[in-house]
């Protein structure tokens, strides 16, 4: 929400007679609204009003709000806009001009007023903001500050000669809530700085997924009900006390400020300090802040590098480990904050640019079991449609029915839906206060939903006992997809007539197909059966890497079949590896090599057959593996001497030039017939990105991790000694 976002205070700002909440910034209230989302009498605006004193109170009480951060958001807008239309009829409790929307209380008294901050919603707003302060300080703002804007807990943390002694809420701003027993819960704030200073460290306190994921866990075994979100998690875990077990969360620290024990010295170094300064003080003290991650704060001059740097961040938002829902934008220098002031409820320095919604409370209507091509059966929740992150969201995932019986979902709950990016949309948790009773228990498939065979559910993920038998036309269809066998012209529905004229009960009878019996089916003339013949036989001289992956082991694909192909060189070998000698093989961890194996004993039979139809079994390029030292463990077959040799490699965009033709798929296994290893992820350990046209999030990670970049045109040169097609 809005209303639980702060700001550090560098010294007490001086707090001036209310003004509306965005009049300082010169915006309309609160940002674009509809005009069905604006009271449309007094009674609707007295409901409105009790709504959102409603929301915000059961937030801060227990991070259990009825509506999410969107949907109070525009209810607030709405509530503005009413009173600036009719600003004699403010209500007392009204969310506007208020810090937390006047729900939070407590009784610690803050050093120096903890703030909200007013929105941008848009450039335009964001330019419109950053004009008005620079009109009100009198000359152009000098230097921004830019950070993420983290989704959490605000909280002011007080050392005394180093030593944390008090953690405080925000609260309504002037005084919070004391929450010192979550001292040791969270990471990222030390017992102890690297310096004997007294101060007061002011930031946010989240739950990471991770840290989320784990703390739904510990919460259900101990019979509690999931947290909704990661936000509610941290909200509701701080301030619990005599919980039998412990819950982990993080601390972000954006800012600092003296006490009034600090000493002139430190004193006026805090109060005198540019912003992006004191952020490298607090980062020296020890105490985590975003600088340490993926999005670190940046100090820029001029407005157009501002809006660079907001694009850039919001790029990052999918890929990030913990949520952000905005970016902050302040003056960085103190004489220009101390110039600009603040109002009563949000400093005139700072602004947080919004970003569109990733996450929205909707109904589950009801749960689908679908049967993959290998036989999984995987349940896949209907949603009531919901508009998220630009994009009306129908379904999720569910997972598997462990997850389903962990998370305590039913049919009909209202649940907290997360998107964000390209990822597919998963529901995080029901919203378990909002059950009504009506609510029903989700039933689980006792027969293949696809067959009605029986179900295997010995693992988490179920499957039928048929296996790739139950999806037998989805199966052969997938192994002569273009990025495996590349069988032109035998589409889905010519492999539903071979299947039910019985001429294939898997993908190797493929190679055994005759001219007479092709031609027997329906709409299949010489021509037609000709080509296919013709493609099918020069399927046979596929690479093993593609063999590999048209066999669709589970736990592998197209990149993890590469690395085992090129590892182990011939089906022979892979065929003979122990569960010891596949973890050899990066990204292969225990629990895949054993599945590996297991499946590889499943498909023999199919791979006899494939051998005896004269099917290539080796890696072009790929040697076997010696004997294993110390220093072959890991080596994957990468082509020694290539030019890519030793490098990791992400491909992103759109191809161009000579490169234009291949699919992702055949770029991977270029860079690993070059001697590299491809990626789907930028990191630190990510040597080389070839960006394309309309390369995003991956693009600015690499620009801001500093990694080597090139052009499609360049990467091609730089491997122009080794095909490309793949075949």
């Amino acid at each position: 929400m809005t209303i639980r976002t702060a700001v550090p205070a560098v010294a007490a700002p001086s707090v001036s007679a209310a003004a509306a909440p965005d009049e300082a910034a010169g915006l309309p209230a609160g940002g674009p609204v509809s005009p069905a989302e604006v009271p449309a009498d007094p009674a609707a605006y007295t409901a409105a009003v009790e709504t959102a004193a409603r929301a915000a109170a059961a937030y801060y009480a227990n991070g259990e709000s009825d509506l999410d951060d969107d949907a109070y958001d525009r209810l607030a807008r709405g509530i503005a806009v009413y009173e600036s239309a009719h600003p004699g009829e403010v209500a007392a409790d009204s969310p506007t001009g208020k810090v937390a929307g006047g729900a939070a209380t407590g009784d610690v008294p803050h050093t120096a007023a903890m703030l909200s901050l007013d929105n941008a919603f848009s450039p335009e707003q964001l330019l419109s903001w950053t004009a008005s302060l620079e009109r009100r300080i009198g000359r152009p703002v000098e230097q921004w500050s830019v950070e993420p804007k983290l989704d959490g807990l605000a909280v002011a943390a007080r050392y005394e000669e180093g030593r944390l002694a008090r953690l405080i809420t925000r609260g309504d701003g002037t005084a919070g809530e004391d929450v010192s027993h979550a001292i040791g819960t969270v990471v990222g704030l030390p017992g102890r700085l690297t310096e004997a200073v007294t101060l007061e460290v002011r930031g946010e306190v989240l739950m990471t997924r991770e840290q989320f994921e784990r703390a739904n866990a510990v919460r259900t075994e101990h019979g509690g009900a999931p947290f909704a979100n990661p936000r509610n998690g941290a909200a509701g875990t701080l301030r619990a006390r005599d919980r039998e077990y412990r819950v982990e969360m993080t601390f972000f620290g954006y800012g600092v400020l003296p006490l009034a024990e600090s000493g002139p010295e430190l004193t006026g170094k805090l109060s005198e300090a540019p912003h992006s300064e004191l952020l490298a003080y607090v980062s020296g003290l020890g105490i985590h802040t975003a600088r340490e991650t993926e999005v670190p704060p940046r100090a820029l001059t001029g407005v157009e590098a501002v809006r660079a740097r907001i694009e850039e961040i919001a790029a990052l938002r999918p890929v990030l480990p913990f949520g952000i829902d905005g970016i902050v934008v302040r003056a960085d220098l103190a004489a220009d904050r101390d110039a600009a002031g603040s109002g009563s409820r949000a400093p005139r320095w700072a602004i947080a640019y919004k970003l569109p919604a990733v996450e929205k409370v909707t109904t589950l209507l009801a749960v689908e079991w679908n049967v993959g091509r290998t036989g999984a059966i995987a349940p896949r929740a209907v949603l009531e449609p919901v508009e998220i992150d630009g994009s009306t969201v129908t379904h999720a995932t569910l997972h598997n029915p462990a997850d389903i019986t962990r998370r305590d979902l039913r049919i009909g709950d209202r649940v907290m839906v997360h998107k964000a990016g390209d990822i597919i949309p998963r529901i995080e948790a029901p919203v378990v206060h909002l059950r009504t009773g009506a609510e029903l228990p989700i039933v689980f498939p006792e027969v293949c939903p696809q067959c009605g065979s029986g179900i295997d559910s010995s693992e988490q993920r179920w499957r039928c006992v048929r296996g790739r038998d139950c999806r037998l036309v989805a199966s052969i269809s997938y192994a002569a997809g273009r990025d495996q066998l590349d069988i032109e012209g035998l589409g889905t529905t010519r492999v539903v007539q071979l299947v039910e004229a019985a001429l294939v009960s898997d993908f190797a009878d493929l190679f055994t197909l005759t001219r007479e019996e092709l031609l027997g089916l329906e709409r299949m003339g010489e021509t037609s059966t000709d080509n296919l013949l013709a493609a099918i036989g020069a399927a046979k001289d596929r690479p093993l890497s593609r063999v590999f992956c048209a066999l669709g082991v589970r736990g592998t694909g197209r990149s993890m079949s590469r690395r085992i192909a090129r590892h182990f060189a011939t089906m022979e070998l892979i065929r003979a590896a122990d569960a010891d000698a596949l973890q050899r093989v990066d990204g292969i961890g225990v629990e895949k090599a054993a599945m590996v194996v297991a499946e590889l004993a499943e498909l023999a039979p199919l791979l006899e057959k494939l051998i005896a139809a004269g099917v290539r079994m080796d890696e072009p390029g790929a040697t076997p593996p010696a004997a294993e030292t110390e220093e072959s463990a890991g080596d994957t077959g990468s082509a020694a001497g290539g030019p890519l040799a030793g490098m990791t490699v992400v491909v992103t965009g759109a191809m161009t030039g000579a490169l234009e033709k291949l699919t992702r798929n055949q770029m991977n296994e270029l860079i690993e017939r070059a001697g590299g290893k491809s990626s789907s992820t930028v990191s630190k350990r990510t040597s080389l990105l070839v960006a394309g046209e309309n390369a995003g999030s991956k693009r600015a990670k690499a620009e801001q991790l500093g990694t080597r970049t090139a052009t499609p045109d360049e990467f091609a040169l730089m491997v122009a000694d080794f095909p490309g097609s793949g075949s």
